[in-house]
């Protein structure tokens, strides 16, 4: 396997990083929240709204971590705004899950919901338009963790309140749209989210009972080469939700979200199961992937290789971090641990 240039390894974690995305349902008013509460007091955000939060949020041990959950609802400004540009595809989906129009919403590849098609694009999650951000006034700017100090660089001209929360896993994504949802007080749209995601949890957890999961070794391309995936990418933080053995983790020992492919010690681990991100766009085809397998016959003696255990995986449900798209993405990784 030909070593790639950091170039390359830099430009997926681009990739990555700006895809977190996605869609649904809009209850707005002429207001840009829709419908925040009926109350005319604002929520503070404080270490006692995080406890109350608990206790509105019905289903115990929903896996938020608390301290992670407390600090993330720190940082909204007391009064709650009227008026939200967000930078981030995923926190734009959260937004209209929860029934809350922002005033601007990123320009990007990745879908945004279709309600929000007549509302301002204001440029890449990265680098927004200073103008057009300046001109829609916004009272909050909603943005990506992974993202934070490139904004905070970009937006310097503007004075604006800012909030940034993650968006890079599974874990990440139930901790930022339980933090929007106790925020702006939709409680309830936010149950109905997190409860079905928790019941999935839960029917695979039993699913898994008395079986042996299989060892996964999982892959990205490059537009000429292939990485390995830790448990850090959006694909690791689901095979790690299912409990599966991450070789990246547990045997090559990487210590980057996506590193160069060794296949002496891929060999050596020989993964049961080898999932692979595919997308045309992004460079992980099938048809690449076929390619390298010609390259290097090391491939052909692997298990999954000789057992047919090597699957493709839509980019468009496991290439960007999506809540809405939670609930199938772990479903499609459980056939092919359980089949």
């Amino acid at each position: 396997m030909k070593k790639f240039s950091a170039l390359l390894i830099i430009g997926a974690l681009l990739v990555m990083t700006a895809c977190s995305s996605n869609s649904e349902k809009n209850n707005s008013s002429s207001s840009p929240v829709a419908s925040n509460s009926n109350s005319t007091e604002s929520p503070t955000p404080t270490s006692s709204d995080a406890d109350n939060a608990s206790t509105e949020y019905s289903l115990e041990n929903d896996g938020v971590d608390q301290a992670a959950f407390t600090e993330a609802l720190s940082q909204f400004p007391a009064e709650v705004p009227e008026k939200i540009v967000t930078t981030s595809v995923p926190l734009t989906e959260m937004l209209h899950l929860l029934g809350i129009t922002p005033v601007g919403v990123p320009t990007s590849t990745n879908p945004i919901p279709a309600d929000f098609d007549s509302i301002p694009k204001i440029g890449s999650p990265m680098a927004p338009d200073l103008e057009v951000v300046t001109n829609l006034e916004p009272d909050l700017l909603l943005g990506s963790e992974a993202l934070r100090s490139t904004l905070d660089k970009n937006l310097e001209g503007i004075k604006v309140e800012k909030a940034y929360l993650r968006t890079d896993s599974f874990e990440d994504l139930k901790l930022s749209f339980k933090v929007l949802g106790t925020y702006f007080k939709k409680t309830d749209e936010m149950n109905k989210v997190l409860s079905t995601i928790l019941d999935k949890e839960n029917a695979l957890a039993k699913q898994a009972e008395g079986k042996k999961l299989p060892t996964v070794m999982l892959m990205i391309g490059t537009s000429d080469s292939f990485m390995v995936m830790s448990e850090t990418s959006y694909l690791g933080s689901l095979v790690k939700k299912l409990n599966a053995d991450n070789i990246a983790t547990s045997v090559l020992k990487v210590k980057d979200t996506y590193s160069p492919i060794n296949m002496e010690n891929v060999v050596a681990a020989d993964p049961d199961i080898i999932l692979v991100l595919a997308s045309g766009d992004h460079g992980a085809s099938q048809d690449k992937f076929e390619k390298e397998v010609a390259k290097d016959a090391a491939w052909k003696n692997l298990s999954a290789y000789k057992n047919n255990k090597i699957q493709i995986l839509d980019y468009s449900i496991f290439g960007v971090t999506s809540i809405s798209n939670v609930d199938k993405a772990l479903t499609q990784i459980a056939e092919y641990f359980y089949e």
